[in-house]
């Protein structure tokens, strides 16, 4: 059997590699988060993965505030940098398999057709550059059979996001402005979590290997407030806005589409629509 130790346990990713966990009875999981294990400490990390022979890292850790982060940079980068690094040096010295999710918010959003995995990065805000801080410690720490993947607008059943905040805003309102210059994909982690699961057996790679993954099709912040609440049968007035109407701290990317198609290819994987995905996410929060 696989032991798998996930970091980051208590978010909505980790939450959903719980919820999924026994549909994979071929692997055995330690679940840590910030009080059961530091994981910017490399003692003990190294000794968490020798006492419980740990195959694979999943790290779901993350600092995700991304205004806060505006004013917060050490805690960013100590989570989403410094962590990183130990966990890659762990990973490399131990020989375990190491799968580090990212951010579309390593990109500036200025492109017009979706990005690939070779894009120039260039974020715009300390969040995505402290991920892509992380991702570099990772290329240059170099364990073997580990990858990146980058993501974007996660949501679940789990935590805070952005279905959770339309939902609750829905009983407290009856009309809302809505982002609808700012266009990306809706990732469900559920399904997230399910195809790491499925690809991590095949991971074989000498050289770090990025990919993307988000569930299919696009969408603005609007297009995606106005779904959740039509598969939710909530009576509620959407307008669109212009981010300039909304100003926050942190510059969000414009346009953050991710191409899907090598980790697709590469791991023989089908990926939902993210309508298809978000009708299952609603039927679990009910």
């Amino acid at each position: 059997m696989n032991n798998i130790l996930v970091t980051g346990s208590n978010g909505q990713l980790g939450s959903d590699l719980k919820a999924i966990e026994n549909e994979f009875d071929q692997f055995n999981f330690y679940f840590a988060d910030r009080n059961t294990l530091d994981i910017t400490l490399n003692d003990d990390v190294s000794k968490f993965v020798l006492e419980n022979n740990i195959h694979a890292i999943i790290n779901c850790a993350a600092y995700t505030a991304v205004d806060k982060a505006e004013d917060e940079t050490s805690i960013a980068d100590n989570v989403n940098h410094k962590a990183v690094d130990n966990l890659a040096k762990v990973a490399k010295n131990l020989n375990v398999k190491l799968v580090h999710i990212s951010t579309d918010y390593v990109f500036d959003g200025k492109l017009s057709t979706p990005y690939d995995e070779t894009a120039i990065t260039a974020p715009l805000n300390i969040y995505g550059r402290s991920k892509l801080n992380g991702e570099l410690s990772i290329i240059n720490v170099a364990p073997k059979n580990s990858i990146i993947i980058r993501t974007s607008w996660v949501y679940s059943s789990f935590g805070n996001n952005f279905v959770k905040t339309m939902l609750k805003l829905s009983t407290t309102r009856d009309q809302l402005g809505i982002i609808f210059d700012q266009i990306g994909s809706p990732t469900y982690a559920r399904d997230l979590a399910r195809h790491i699961l499925e690809i991590l057996p095949k991971i074989e790679n000498e050289q770090i290997e990025v990919y993307h993954y988000t569930n299919e099709g696009v969408c603005s912040w609007y297009d995606f407030a106005v779904a959740i609440f039509d598969l939710s049968d909530k009576k509620i007035k959407v307008s669109p806005i212009s981010t300039s109407e909304y100003p926050t701290k942190a510059i969000r990317p414009s346009y953050s589409v991710l191409n899907k198609k090598k980790i697709r290819s590469n791991f023989n994987i089908e990926i939902r629509h993210w309508r298809e995905a978000l009708k299952e996410c609603l039927s679990n929060i009910k």
